[in-house]
């Protein structure tokens, strides 16, 4: 039989367990570990009874309360439907014209056409609509195919250079790699086109201006005009402003016109719908004001 051994510092009986000389003192478990340990059994108990816990195959227990979240989830879904088609179905049957017009479904077009924009649109053209190097920017207004919201919604709907069976085709030559023009006569004309925005130039690139006038006059004004200020008809950007697809270094112009240009944009008639073309279509026309 053992004999209690008790520790002449504590005066607390010890377990007989020694180490190097150091001997373990038999320490009670606290109280308040015991009293929690209780509480969440009971508590585990508890909710195991009311609340649906144990899996039984194919079922599982329903608990006394009987609470479903599927069920709380699917009626919260449908809450959430019901107050959508609330104005959903008004934009539906309006015009583009008539939304833009009424104040409530704007800020309805504003908060639902941003994330609508975010998740499908912004890979390319970026959060706020601002583009980067082959993405148009579509906050600064220079509308390849038009601007108004009909014209828009249109451009969503098929795309560019799509399989779209009706998609809007847009194609900027390889006037240089066909040879069509020179390499001269492509550095000319991209002098040329630069001054058109008063672009820094070299005095080397301004001695071309005037033979690059020539050029364009004979090999662009059909699709970018006399003026060149481009043509919605076919797709034809506006070569005097400030927006660059591409870029507006020299080197940047003259690849455009040495390689040509064929800008890609899918169709999204067959993953949105037609509520949601709407709502796009109306955003994008937006985006300049969050850009000012």
């Amino acid at each position: 039989m053992a004999i209690e051994k008790k520790d002449p510092v504590t005066g607390r009986t010890t377990t007989g367990h020694e180490w190097n000389g150091i001997e373990e003192l038999e320490t009670p478990i606290p109280r308040v570990v015991i009293f929690f340990l209780a509480v969440t059994t009971l508590f585990s108990i508890g909710y195991w009874i009311l609340m649906p816990a144990w899996p039984l195959g194919v079922t599982y227990t329903k608990g006394l309360l009987g609470i479903d979240q599927r069920a709380v989830v699917t009626k919260q879904v449908e809450d959430a439907a019901a107050a959508r088609a609330a104005w959903t179905d008004r934009i539906a049957t309006a015009s583009l014209q008539e939304i833009a017009a009424d104040p409530d479904l704007m800020n309805q077009v504003r908060e639902t056409g941003r994330t609508l924009f975010i998740d499908n649109c912004a890979a390319c053209h970026g959060i706020r609509g601002t583009g980067g190097p082959g993405f148009p920017d579509l906050a600064a207004k220079a509308w390849l195919w038009g601007g108004d919201p009909d014209t828009i919604a249109e451009t969503i709907r098929i795309g560019i250079n799509s399989t779209n069976e009706d998609t809007r085709i847009s194609q900027m030559m390889a006037f240089g790699r066909d040879g069509v023009l020179d390499a001269g006569q492509v550095r000319a004309v991209a002098a040329y086109v630069r001054s058109l925005s008063d672009l820094p130039m070299r005095a080397d690139d301004k001695a071309r201006i005037a033979a690059g006038k020539e050029v364009f006059d004979a090999n662009c004004v059909a699709c970018h005009g006399d003026d060149a200020r481009g043509s919605t008809d076919v797709g034809a950007p506006d070569l005097t402003d400030a927006a660059w697809i591409y870029g507006s270094s020299a080197q940047a112009v003259f690849t455009s016109v040495y390689s040509g240009r064929q800008g890609h944009m899918p169709h999204w008639e067959d993953r949105l719908s037609p509520v949601d073309v709407k709502l796009l279509a109306l955003y994008v026309g937006t985006l300049d004001e969050a850009a000012r």
